[in-house]
């Protein structure tokens, strides 16, 4: 059964990231056009140039670029002992190039009824879209204060990192409703062993 697209790490290029957890979610073409559209990368209705599955490994070569830059070990990634050509440094390259392609101005029509309604000027291609993503994760990157506040979810085997936005910056599970019911579950169940032993 397919899971309904999640937007709740706090930056749509992790929420891209998510797209990895529990299982691959960017599987085929329509998959792909789904999370775009639940993404609001585009307007509803926009229509979409024919998806190929070339464009599924163009979106997957980013998010593996993302995930490489979310996840480097900060301190690391700043020692100048560390090599020139260090993947880190191409993977940031990569975003970078990416993040260049131009893509569709916004523009607001009016509907039959008289209200007014997103559309874009032209059809985003590929490349434009990609580059909502990488540019997304370019001001990810730069912002210290939301650099600052990403964490990795606490949840067993969940890899998902978010920007923790929480008073006191005390938010442990990258959804209260998933991984922290199932660590309640979890806990009460070895409570409840541990008051029959």
């Amino acid at each position: 059964m397919a899971q309904d697209p999640r937007f709740d790490c706090g930056h749509l290029c992790l929420d891209f990231l998510a797209t990895t957890h529990p299982e691959e979610q960017l599987d085929s073409p329509d998959a792909l056009r789904t999370w775009i559209t639940a993404a609001r990368l585009v307007p509803e209705g926009t229509p979409l140039a024919p998806i190929t599955p070339h464009w599924l490994v163009d979106f997957r070569e980013l998010r593996g670029h993302i995930g490489q830059l979310v996840h480097a070990d900060p301190d690391r990634a700043r020692d100048p002992r560390t090599p020139a050509a260090h993947p880190l440094d191409l993977a940031l390259a990569r975003v970078n190039d990416l993040a260049c392609a131009p893509t569709p101005a916004p523009r607001a029509v009016r509907t039959d009824n008289g209200t007014l309604t997103r559309t874009l000027d032209r059809t985003p291609d590929r490349a434009a879209l990609l580059a909502l993503i990488a540019r997304d994760a370019v001001e990810l990157l730069t912002d210290p204060v939301a650099c600052a506040g990403l964490r990795r979810c606490a949840g067993d085997n969940c890899p998902i990192v978010y920007v923790d936005t929480s008073r006191g910056r005390r938010r442990r599970w990258c959804s209260s409703e998933i991984c922290g019911n199932r660590e309640r579950v979890a806990r009460h169940r070895r409570r409840a062993a541990l008051a029959r032993a």
